[in-house]
């Protein structure tokens, strides 16, 4: 479900980038940035909700030290990421102290979601009846427009440390704009979407 809610989200903010702006030729980059980025995010949730499978039951929060665990698992897969993204006509510095609180919050929340969900798994049942019993459509809406909206906001400042070509430049500046928005309405749209799906 993870892996589908952000390439969905991927997708759908680039589908709207390219109806908005005026100039598309630096729109293909920046779909394959955010495809590998997707990627590289589904492997630090996996990480997050493997450690709140091995957690005790009812530990809402991961330890101290396991947050900090996962936060340099989370740097180490930033630095494959961007030895693969080095082909892209671009640069990339990660600006951290604006991403790391923004990180620390997702891998909480996503900590706390996956803990609900495993506490709350019926015995011989699959993944959506285990997210109907943990939550009601309500609060999975709440919880995935959350984490949806920390993912898009160090989307966002991910971006801010892209360095482009400077014919790039305009379409980026013009993008970041539109982005905050859009990405807002997607989160929540997707959020609906995912609940409803859940509970249909």
């Amino acid at each position: 479900m993870n892996r589908r809610l952000l390439g969905a989200f991927s997708r759908r903010t680039v589908d709207a980038l390219r109806s908005a702006l005026p100039l598309r030729a630096g729109l293909p980059p920046l779909e394959q940035f955010l495809a590998h980025n997707v990627a590289k995010e589904v492997r630090k949730d996996t990480l997050v909700i493997r450690r709140a499978a091995e957690a005790p039951a009812g530990q809402r929060r991961p330890a101290r030290e396991a947050l900090l665990e996962l936060l340099q698992s989370a740097k180490q897969i930033d630095r494959e990421f961007l030895r693969r993204v080095v082909r892209f006509p671009i640069g990339i510095d990660i600006p951290y102290a604006e991403i790391d609180p923004l990180r620390l919050r997702r891998m909480e929340r996503l900590f706390a979601g996956a803990q609900s969900v495993f506490a709350a798994w019926p015995q011989g049942q699959g993944p959506r009846q285990a997210l109907r019993a943990a939550f009601a459509r309500e609060e999975l809406e709440r919880l995935l427009v959350e984490i949806l909206g920390l993912y898009a906001q160090e989307t966002l400042a991910l971006s801010r440390g892209v360095r482009l070509p400077a014919l790039l430049r305009p379409v980026r500046e013009l993008a970041m704009r539109r982005l905050v928005g859009v990405m807002d309405s997607i989160a929540r749209r997707l959020a609906m979407e995912a609940a409803r799906a859940v509970y249909a």
